[in-house]
C-alpha cells in the first residue's frame, strides 16, 4: 500500500515538472565606465571642518549678553528664528521655530525617504538639512540660530547642510541634556 502511494506521488510530481533551459547572458556591449560614481560623490558631509581657522578670526563666535542687541540682516539677534536639531542614533529631526517658539517647519530623515538604519546616517541628516533650508528660504527666512541637542552621527553634517542649503547660521548652541543623576548600571554578570 505504501509503495503504491509512493509510485502514485512520483507520477503526479513528474507530470507537473516543466523543463526549461538556462543560458549565460551574452556580453554584447562594453562596460560603460561613465556609470561608476566618483569616489567623493554623496559624501560631502563627511569632510571635517577646520575649527582652528574659525577660532583665529577676530570676531567672537560665542554669544555674549551684548549679542542680543546685534543686527543680522536687519533683525535683532534675539528675534532670529531658531532651528532646533534633535540628533539621535536612529534619526535626525529638524524644527524651525520663530523666536517665540511657534513651530514653522518640521522635517526628519524619515520624511525625506530614508528608511530604517539609513535614517541615522550623516548623509541623511545633511540631505534633510538642505531640504529644510530650501523650505525656509521659500518662507522668507535667511538668517537663523541653530540649537543642537543629542548625540549621533548627524550633528556636524546637519549644521553644514543648513549652510549648504543657503541659510546663514549666526550661532550654534549645544543644548544636549546632561544627566546629573544617571540611571544605575546593570548588575554584575555572574559566571
Amino acid at each position: 500500500m505504501l509503495s503504491a502511494l509512493r509510485n502514485k506521488f512520483r507520477v503526479s510530481v513528474n507530470t507537473f515538472v516543466r523543463s526549461f533551459q538556462t543560458t549565460a547572458p551574452v556580453a554584447t556591449e562594453r562596460f560603460d565606465l561613465k556609470r561608476i560614481p566618483a569616489d567623493d560623490e554623496g559624501v560631502q558631509g563627511e569632510k571635517i571642518i577646520d575649527l582652528d581657522s574659525v577660532l583665529k578670526q577676530k570676531r567672537n563666535i560665542f554669544p555674549t549678553p551684548e549679542s542680543d542687541k546685534e543686527l543680522h540682516d536687519g533683525i535683532l539677534y534675539k528675534d532670529l528664528p531658531i532651528c532646533n536639531i534633535r540628533v539621535t542614533h536612529n534619526n535626525t529631526i529638524f524644527t524651525l521655530t520663530s523666536a517665540e517658539g511657534a513651530v514653522k517647519i518640521i522635517r526628519s530623515c524619515g520624511m525625506e525617504g530614508f528608511k530604517n538604519t539609513k535614517k541615522g546616517t550623516n548623509i541623511a541628516a545633511q540631505t534633510t538639512a538642505i531640504s529644510i533650508a530650501s523650505k525656509a528660504i521659500d518662507k522668507g527666512y535667511k538668517t537663523i540660530k541653530v540649537r543642537v541637542r543629542g548625540l549621533g552621527p548627524g550633528r556636524l553634517s546637519a549644521v553644514k547642510g543648513l549652510t549648504m542649503g543657503g541659510l546663514q547660521v549666526v550661532s550654534v548652541t549645544d543644548a544636549t541634556h546632561v544627566s546629573w543623576n544617571p540611571p544605575r548600571p546593570r548588575k554584575a554578570r555572574r559566571l
